[in-house]
């Protein structure tokens, strides 16, 4: 909104053209997220705990110290993320952008599926929230909205497969770009979402993630720099930089209250909104394989689900302790700090390695 409205007056007023420049207003993005988040959020911490009586539904067949610990905590903090990422992207970003457009809209949807299945939670105290098919279909529908609306931008560039370490490399995928485009953003924010079931488990890994794609976002959106380093250059994306830039600021000023100890869960409403961000991100700047390499913590936590599950059906036997993962390595007696930290540094050295592509092509 700034830039749309401060730009035109540069001609008149020099020190206006500080708006044209998206590292600024990445950084002005990244600095209100971070405000907004500081000033809200003990008030709406507040408000979440008088609105649940007995806070996030905890899993009753996990560690019992779960149950001691965290019962009481309030869920629903996502909608302080959720806040922080679109009051600063519309204030800063250049809001007729279709990529920005797009991608909002995208991480509000999947906001309200996590916000109404969390609501049932907690308010109706249905255990099962949305069900799993409901919600299934309606994230196909927004996903599929997103890989069409993408098509009316641009039909050429978006259905082409790229991949990291592989310069000339482009693969027309025709029709299979729509179900690609739902494998990635619907895998993504339940990928998120899974991820979330320790304090701060989520955010650090998330929040590194939209660092990487800020980066991403603006090499792919300049034509200099994606012609020296052979990516594929896409027209507008570099101005998901702000959007980006507020991720960081929402997830870092989240980051501070859900640290362990948490006082607030982001909930489904957080991590799906979260997911569906980045998956939309990957999207636009045509770095899906990227993406899992970046957010490989949240590729191990689904996969570590999908073989417990496909095992003991199979053959009757866990190969987890119990899934997700991180709760295999409560169950062997690790502390919760600990492991919240490891997957971190694991996170930051995935981050390297997807940041490293970028050149090594």
């Amino acid at each position: 909104m700034l830039y749309n409205l401060l730009v035109p007056l540069s001609d008149q007023f020099s020190f206006l053209n500080l708006f044209k420049y998206i590292t600024f207003r990445s950084i002005g993005a990244v600095l209100t997220a971070l405000i907004l988040s500081f000033v809200i959020g003990p008030w709406m911490i507040k408000a979440l705990q008088r609105l649940q009586v007995s806070g996030q539904p905890i899993r009753d067949d996990g560690p019992q110290r779960h149950v001691l610990e965290k019962t009481g905590t309030p869920t629903m903090g996502g909608t302080l993320i959720l806040l922080a990422i679109t009051l600063p992207t519309l204030l800063w970003a250049d809001i007729t952008n279709p990529f920005i457009l797009i991608v909002l809209g995208t991480t509000l949807s999947f906001g309200f599926i996590g916000f109404w299945d969390d609501y049932l939670k907690v308010a109706k105290k249905n255990s099962r929230g949305v069900p799993g098919r409901v919600r299934f279909l309606i994230q196909t529908a927004i996903a599929l909205g997103l890989a069409f609306s993408l098509r009316e931008v641009d039909p050429v560039t978006f259905g082409q497969l790229s991949l990291p370490f592989l310069k000339d490399f482009s693969w027309d995928m025709g029709l299979l770009f729509f179900p690609f485009a739902v494998l990635v953003i619907v895998g993504t924010g339940n990928a998120v979402n899974l991820t979330d079931g320790l304090d701060g488990l989520a955010i650090g890994p998330a929040m590194l993630a939209a660092a990487s794609f800020l980066i991403i976002c603006y090499v792919t959106g300049h034509i200099h720099f994606a012609n020296y380093l052979g990516l594929p250059y896409i027209a507008g994306a570099g101005e998901l930089a702000v959007f980006c830039g507020a991720m960081v600021g929402a997830a870092l000023g989240f980051l501070w209250f859900n640290t362990y100890p948490a006082q607030v869960f982001m909930g489904d409403v957080g991590s799906l909104a979260l997911g569906a961000a980045l998956g939309s991100i990957a999207m636009v700047t045509r770095h899906e394989v990227v993406l899992a390499i970046i957010g490989g913590v949240f590729v191990v936590e689904t996969l570590s689900v999908i073989i417990q599950v496909a095992s003991f059906k199979l053959i009757g036997k866990r190969v987890f302790r119990m899934a997700p993962i991180h709760h295999h390595f409560e169950l062997k007696g690790w502390a919760e700090p600990k492991i919240i930290v490891r997957f971190w540094i694991i996170s930051i050295i995935l981050a390297l390695v997807g940041l490293a592509t970028l050149k090594i092509r």
